[in-house]
């Protein structure tokens, strides 16, 4: 079996080598490049065409969303994993819109993280549970606004 190739994006390099060290040992995953910001992971995609992006929302010189909507337009077949520390609804749902096909808050477990890369490879969806319940609170069971 093919291994997942996954490029790491996060501006802080602590966090790009710990995600890096989980990863790399499972041979169902390899780990092709990392990122620091979003510009060089829309440059680095392009450049090693990884099956996931796995990719921090807050990044300096192009933020993880913008990063996210350019390589869902330009590598469609390149899926993006969105991890924050900041679990706010906002950013789920503009990284969502911008083509990531899952959102995690980074303190999820390794087992949690390996899982959903897995499942966005296959072009499934993702979202941590804590996160789905206050989507839906918030969006489907929100009471439908008056007609204009």
């Amino acid at each position: 079996m093919t291994p997942i190739r996954i490029l790491v994006a996060d501006d802080q390099p602590l966090v790009r080598r710990g995600l890096c060290l989980i990863l790399s040992p499972d041979p169902a995953f390899e780990v092709v490049g990392e990122a620091e910001n979003g510009a060089a992971a829309v440059e680095l995609a392009h450049r090693l065409h990884p099956d996931v992006v796995v990719m921090d929302i807050r990044m300096p010189v192009l933020d993880g969303v913008d990063a996210t909507r350019e390589l869902a337009r330009t590598l469609p077949d390149c899926r993006v994993l969105a991890l924050s520390t900041f679990d706010l609804d906002e950013y789920v749902v503009a990284a969502l819109r911008a083509g990531a096909c899952g959102f995690l808050p980074k303190d999820v477990s390794p087992e949690e993280l390996a899982a959903a890369i897995r499942t966005v490879r296959t072009g499934e969806a993702v979202v941590a549970p804590r996160l789905l319940t206050r989507l839906i609170s918030t969006y489907v069971r929100a009471p439908a606004p008056a007609p204009a």
